[in-house]
């Protein structure tokens, strides 16, 4: 179990840029016993949502938020070899996501867990067109499509995107499923946009896959005992 003090001193790191004192918590921790894969879940996952609330209340300035998601994105490629290998489950699955550096962490993060539980993972990361990621799509036939976080705006490309897959149904057995971002924050627009799987979280995305139906969705907190707009601090 990670103590929330683990927690607020890694946050408290990252917004600060500390890269020397982020790895620190992270190694202390898997000394500890934690294994690499419930840091992921229990840790970098927490933390990255955390940062996206902060910055969307405009609680941290956005150099904090790009220190903040590079270092995370470097402890989660060097974390990536410590990760249990599952045997395989001749199962495929294709992930996806906004271009945004947060979101293509997510979709990270998802992916190498995947491939942690014995799937073969393509990931796409962001930045490319409805055109392509079909292509792609009707090209691989992977059981799960997989599209991580979204904006608003992003919406109806996506539901354009789930809406083309199905009509030209060159896989009917693909699930599409849809996790982070704007899906997370309105409750069943998952559903409404045309998705058959729905997941809050990376673990629980890897659960709904592996038992072919939705679940429901976990929210955990981290308890902040600072309220106040986070400053950079610029180590002498």
């Amino acid at each position: 179990m990670i103590k929330d003090s683990t927690l607020e001193r890694y946050l408290d790191s990252l917004l600060q840029g500390d890269r020397k004192q982020c790895r620190a918590v992270i190694e202390e921790t898997l000394h500890g016993g934690t294994l690499a894969n419930s840091v992921y879940v229990d840790v970098i996952w927490p933390i990255m949502v955390e940062i996206e609330k902060l910055s969307c209340s405009d609680r941290i300035t956005s150099i904090q938020e790009h220190l903040a998601t590079r270092i995370n994105r470097t402890i989660v490629d060097q974390l990536q070899n410590k990760l249990p290998h599952r045997p395989g489950k001749d199962k495929k699955i294709v992930v996806c996501c906004a271009p945004k550096e947060l979101q293509e962490l997510g979709g990270q993060i998802i992916a190498d867990l995947f491939e942690s539980d014995g799937w073969e993972v393509k990931f796409l990361g962001g930045g490319l067109t409805n055109d392509d990621i079909f292509a792609f799509v009707n090209e691989y036939g992977p059981d799960i499509l997989l599209i991580y976080g979204a904006n608003p705006k992003q919406a109806p490309h996506i539901r354009q995107l789930i809406d083309t897959v199905k009509e030209v149904n060159a896989w009917p057995n693909m699930r599409i499923m849809l996790s982070g971002g704007l899906f997370n924050r309105a409750e069943g627009l998952w559903q409404e946009i045309g998705a058959d799987l729905f997941a809050s979280t990376a673990h629980e995305a890897v659960e709904a896959a592996s038992n072919d139906s939705p679940i429901e969705p976990e929210v955990r907190t981290i308890n902040r005992r600072k309220k106040r707009r986070q400053k950079l601090v610029v180590s002498e």
